[in-house]
């Protein structure tokens, strides 16, 4: 396969993306793991490629200002991937134009070329016009999003959010004690920043050593509220119902002390794939993993003899609107339907995993979801409808107050 620039596979992604609907994160890990670039490049392919997605009817709206009439889809994709340069992260004029119209067929260069140097000409009027747009292009956030998070937060508030849906994520890593203690970690990796009042959390980690030797885990602090608030024992049962890909399963792990018993569940076997790897790169051995659908089928005998657990932690399949810095493309995705589709399928889950709880144990919800339809109006529906659940503990993380991904928690007990 012939070499690749940063700029070429940010391009063939945004082309796979727009054509076959995959995930962005696979398509990007998929091409960079095919590419023969360096770290630099390879970091720019994903700047480029992820600022599109995160700005795409920001981008749309230049294009349109600057060609009113239809262009064809590769140029499309060009022309985003040139203004994204041009307007937002201010690359040279020569690098935006020159080795983005090079990406091109020779058939589609000339009109590639042209808009992109309207663009530099007129960009500071562009920047003052795109300002001048409403909030679903503004902040390229589809328009029923926006009136969501208004009613629930307010308009400030809204706004804010999706701010932080269009920064680049910083990477926070959780130090896996089941290998080594903090003050080691922080000798040891001395890029890596304490998290003020997370003592187990580091900011600005290496990619490479501490993540290959089990030493930490990339996740933000928001997801350590769920496991904190199950509060697994030594020598416990535990189900940890959706388990990939494994970074709650060992922190769960970790605060067992890797005594007990914990069964790690999911139902897609790339998923679990990845779920065994990382639990044996993090050094845990309490954990049986087993491919489950909660939805499709009761549970089999690898999970009910088990049972009864201690503990169970749903951290159930949700919208994601909590992390949508991080997954970038999930914004694309979403339909209005879809919060009351996840609220249903929450409720399944939910309502398999109930029988396997011992009495007096301890159930914990949670989503990475800001939506009320799969948090608060669950939490309502589980009261009502199943009496032995004791409500003890709820909590939410929101990014715009707390500095974090979103998150929701709570904590009920069975009495029966």
């Amino acid at each position: 396969m012939a070499e690749r620039s940063a700029r070429s596979v940010a391009f063939v992604a945004l082309k796979t993306w727009r054509q076959k609907k995959d995930f962005a994160d696979q398509i990007i890990s998929r091409l960079l793991a095919e590419s023969n670039l360096d770290s630099a490049d390879r970091a720019f392919a994903v700047e480029l490629f992820y600022g599109v997605l995160r700005n795409l009817t920001l981008l749309d709206s230049a294009i349109k200002t600057l060609r009113p009439h239809r262009v064809d889809a590769d140029v499309r994709d060009l022309l985003r991937l040139g203004i994204y340069q041009l307007l937002i992260t201010n690359t040279p004029d020569h690098a935006a134009l020159n080795e983005t119209v090079g990406l091109g067929s020779k058939r589609l260069r000339p009109i590639v070329n042209a808009i992109l140097r309207s663009a530099a000409r007129q960009r500071s009027e562009l920047r003052i016009e795109l300002e001048s747009e409403p909030p679903e292009i503004r902040f390229s956030h589809p328009g029923f999003l926006i009136d969501r998070w208004r009613k629930q937060f307010g308009d400030n508030n809204a706004i804010k959010l999706c701010e932080w849906n269009n920064q680049p994520p910083p990477i926070y890593a959780r130090i896996n004690r089941l290998k080594i203690d903090r003050e080691t970690f922080l000798d040891r990796y001395r890029n890596a920043q304490p998290v003020p009042k997370i003592s187990n959390f580091v900011e600005g980690l290496p990619p490479n050593e501490p993540l290959s030797r089990g030493d930490c885990y990339v996740q933000d602090p928001s997801t350590a509220v769920a496991c904190e608030m199950l509060n697994p024992q030594p020598g416990e049962k535990i189900l940890d119902a959706c388990a990939a890909p494994g970074g709650k399963t060992s922190y769960l792990a970790e605060l067992m002390q890797n005594k007990g018993q914990i069964v790690a569940c999911d139902r897609d076997p790339a998923r679990l794939r990845l779920l065994e790897g990382n639990l044996a790169r993090l050094d845990v051995r309490i954990a049986k993993v087993v491919r489950h659908d909660w939805i499709k089928s009761e549970a089999p005998d690898q999970i009910t003899s088990s049972a009864p657990f201690d503990r169970i932690l749903v951290d159930a399949p949700c919208s994601n609107t909590g992390v949508m810095r991080r997954r970038v493309d999930v914004r694309w995705r979403l339909k209005p339907a879809e919060f009351a589709r996840m609220q249903a399928r929450q409720l399944q889950i939910l309502d398999s995993v109930l029988p396997l709880l011992k009495q007096d144990g301890v159930l914990v919800y949670s989503t990475c979801s800001l939506e009320s339809e799969e948090n608060e109006d669950v939490v309502q529906a589980l009261v009502r409808d199943i009496p032995v659940l004791i409500e003890e503990d709820q909590k939410k993380c929101l990014p715009f107050a707390d500095n974090f991904d979103g998150a929701f928690a709570v904590r009920f007990r069975k009495t029966q």
